[in-house]
């Protein structure tokens, strides 16, 4: 019999945010935790497949591979709208006006 484990799989958007606790056999995947979670479902937009993943923060580099532990919570990201370098020089040019 195999051991189970428990994870938490987040996801959000700037209007709606959503958090799930799943018991998953030990030897699961990231990728699998997420796809596991069905937040695809509450979130048409989402495409688990090809979402960057990481776990409290850090991004995981080979979610395919990587294994889940106890507690872990996942994190789907969601693609940037702008690049970070861009909204800065627009907050200092909104600023010096």
């Amino acid at each position: 019999m195999s051991e189970q484990i428990e994870i938490e799989v987040v996801y959000g958007l700037a209007h709606k945010q959503k958090l799930i606790s799943l018991m998953v056999e030990q030897g699961t995947t990231v990728r699998q935790g997420a796809e596991l979670s069905a937040l695809d479902k509450e979130f048409p937009e989402l495409n688990i497949a090809e979402s960057k993943l990481g776990i409290f923060g850090k991004t995981v580099r080979n979610p395919d591979a990587e294994l889940l532990k106890e507690g872990d919570r996942i994190e789907i990201y969601r693609p940037l709208l702008i690049d970070p370098k861009a909204a800065r020089a627009n907050r200092a040019a909104k600023a010096a006006k």
